[in-house]
């Protein structure tokens, strides 16, 4: 066969395969857009433009209240609070809860989403809020790892720290998605669009959150989520949550941890961990709860939590 055939046939193969993969991509990626000023329009809320983008946050509660932070988990974003943020400012704290970069409202930037990023968001947000002094400051889920890597860089900046099912362990993390253009792409292609039915998995009942998949869906549509999901992932997979949580403890700061019997997500097994870890950490089991405890028995947690605040 002639040189020029093959190199036609050629051509056209990486034709059809290019026109393949436009389709299957605009078929799956559920992100559309950028997220601009226009769109930022629609959250509630409020927005501090920092070094490494916007931070959108909420402030709730009395002016005069003891500021509480609030830190969401790997990806659902702030309004993981609802609840919490109502028991919290009728008990007379000030509230202040964020999207973390990549999620919600705030911006995605192109960078290593690791401890150090999240260090500088919340110092950043605190700092234009005009609170230099210790705030008392809450995580769930992966949350935890973000509260706790702030609370060991900036000790003198919390006055005390609550754990809510916190990711303990680094799961390895699957090669594939390590590889050049073609890993990000089959992140994007095959784990992003099944993310906000995903969630469902944090609840022992999830038929008594209906909406939760809606509301979790309009982040997605905003380009750099599944990217930033997919970076936090690799670097949790190369952190050693052990070591963090025992620099946690080491610095003396009264730590509460509070956890579902039921979490499939972060398995309850793993309070023995961060409890091994923090020894003078107090402990609060929560019976038929799941991933969030704070959502499915709201009434002792948050009743607990408060106790927990008053007394320090």
């Amino acid at each position: 066969m002639p040189v020029g055939r093959y190199l036609q046939r050629f051509l056209l193969g990486l034709l059809i395969l290019g026109g393949t993969l436009t389709l299957v991509t605009t078929w799956r990626d559920p992100e559309e857009k950028a997220l601009t000023g226009a769109a930022r329009r629609l959250a509630p809320g409020e927005f501090v433009y920092l070094p490494d983008g916007a931070t959108h946050y909420e402030i709730a509660g009395p002016d005069t209240g003891r500021p509480v932070l609030l830190v969401h988990g790997m990806s659902v974003p702030l309004h993981i609070w609802d609840s919490t943020v109502t028991a919290l400012t009728v008990a007379g704290f000030r509230t202040i809860r964020l999207d973390l970069y990549g999620r919600g409202w705030s911006d995605r930037p192109d960078v290593p989403y690791d401890g150090d990023l999240t260090d500088r968001q919340l110092k950043g947000l605190l700092d234009s809020l005009g609170l230099p002094g210790p705030v008392d400051i809450i995580g769930v889920s992966y949350g935890g790892v973000v509260t706790g890597h702030f609370a060991r860089s900036y000790p003198r900046r919390v006055r005390s720290l609550t754990l809510i099912d916190p990711v303990f362990a680094s799961r390895p993390f699957p090669t594939r998605y390590a590889l050049p253009v073609i890993g990000p792409w089959l992140w994007q292609m095959t784990v992003v669009p099944t993310m906000a039915e995903g969630q469902a998995t944090d609840f022992l009942r999830p038929e008594d959150h209906p909406d939760w998949a809606e509301r979790y869906r309009p982040q997605m549509r905003y380009e750099g989520f599944g990217r930033a999901i997919l970076r936090t992932r690799q670097q949790l997979a190369q952190t050693d949550l052990p070591a963090l949580y025992r620099a946690v403890g080491a610095t003396g700061l009264p730590v509460l941890l509070i956890w579902g019997r039921e979490d499939a997500v972060t398995p309850f097994a793993g309070s023995q961990v961060v409890q091994a870890a923090i020894p003078a950490v107090e402990f609060f089991p929560v019976d038929s709860a799941a991933h969030l405890p704070m959502l499915e028995r709201s009434a002792p947690v948050h009743a607990r939590l408060v106790d927990f605040l008053r007394a320090h």
